[in-house]
C-alpha cells in the first residue's frame, strides 16, 4: 500500500476486520481497498481489481434503479460522501463483476483527520434481498 494519512491506514485495518462489506476510497475518489466480504458482493477480489479511479469503480458494476436506469456518479452514496463530505444513505440494483444482479443498501461517510483535514471516504453496504 502507498504512503496514505494515518486515518486512512487505521480504515483499512478496521475494514480488513469487519463482517461488513468495505470500501475505501482517497480524497480524490481512488479506490483504495475493499475487503473481503465486499468481495463476494462486487464479484471479484480486491487482489484482482485493484486500485482504481473514481470514473471506473462508479460505473464498472452498472448502478442502477429499480427499473433499469442507470445512475449517475453523482448520485452515489460515496460519490456524495466525497463530493459534499457529508454522511448518506442509498440503495440501489448493481451487477458484479460475476455477473450476478444484486439490490445493495449503502451508507457511505467522510473520513476527517486532526485539523479537519479530509482524508477520504467509506462505503459500508450490502446485499439486500428485498424489494
Amino acid at each position: 500500500m502507498a504512503q496514505h494519512e494515518i486515518e486512512i491506514i487505521l480504515t483499512r485495518q478496521l475494514a480488513s476486520c469487519m463482517a461488513t462489506p468495505v470500501f475505501l476510497v482517497d480524497p480524490a475518489g481512488t479506490l483504495l481497498y475493499f475487503n473481503e466480504p465486499a468481495e463476494r458482493v462486487l464479484g471479484q477480489r480486491f487482489d484482482e481489481a485493484g486500485e482504481m479511479p473514481v470514473e471506473r469503480w462508479s460505473t464498472i458494476f452498472s448502478p442502477m434503479d429499480a427499473a433499469g436506469v442507470p445512475l449517475p456518479a453523482e448520485s452515489l452514496p460515496l460519490v456524495v460522501a466525497l463530493t459534499e463530505c457529508r454522511p448518506t444513505h442509498g440503495h440501489f440494483w448493481i451487477h458484479g463483476l460475476d455477473h450476478t444482479l444484486r439490490r445493495i443498501e449503502v451508507t457511505a461517510f467522510p473520513i476527517v483527520g486532526v485539523a479537519d483535514r479530509f482524508v477520504g471516504a467509506v462505503a459500508i453496504f450490502w446485499e439486500d434481498p428485498g424489494e
